[in-house]
């Protein structure tokens, strides 16, 4: 397992804003998970109209070959497969009066699709 304790994140590893944080960290939280072991797996899977998307989900723990890094308390869990897609990302947290939710800004990315919610590297 790979982990890198910075808030800053390594370079090809996934970073997180403050807010995307504190938002996961309560979400954590409200399920009784524990935030010193447990942590948000960001995920790439075949699907959507451009070819691939994003997944999320809550982990108790990372898997062994896992990249785990941890940004503003946040523990970040991404498998070696999905990083080659989503090294160097930003997960973010955005709420509005239409929409809330957690946003992967991608440098990768050459095209997505019109709703996007899936993209092709």
């Amino acid at each position: 397992m790979s982990t890198d304790a910075a808030d800053s994140g390594s370079k090809g590893a996934v970073t997180v804003t403050p807010a995307a944080a504190e938002e996961a960290l309560s979400l954590l939280r409200s399920e009784e998970m524990d935030t010193d072991e447990a942590g948000l797996r960001l995920f790439v899977q075949q699907g959507g109209c451009a070819g691939l998307s994003y997944g999320m989900r809550f982990d108790d723990a990372p898997e062994e070959d896992d990249t785990v890094t941890t940004h503003h308390g946040l523990r970040v869990f991404v498998d070696p497969a999905s990083l080659n897609y989503v090294g160097g990302s930003t997960v973010d947290y955005e709420s509005g009066l239409q929409a809330a939710g957690f946003h992967v800004e991608n440098p990768n990315v050459v095209s997505e699709c019109g709703c996007g919610e899936s993209f092709r590297t």
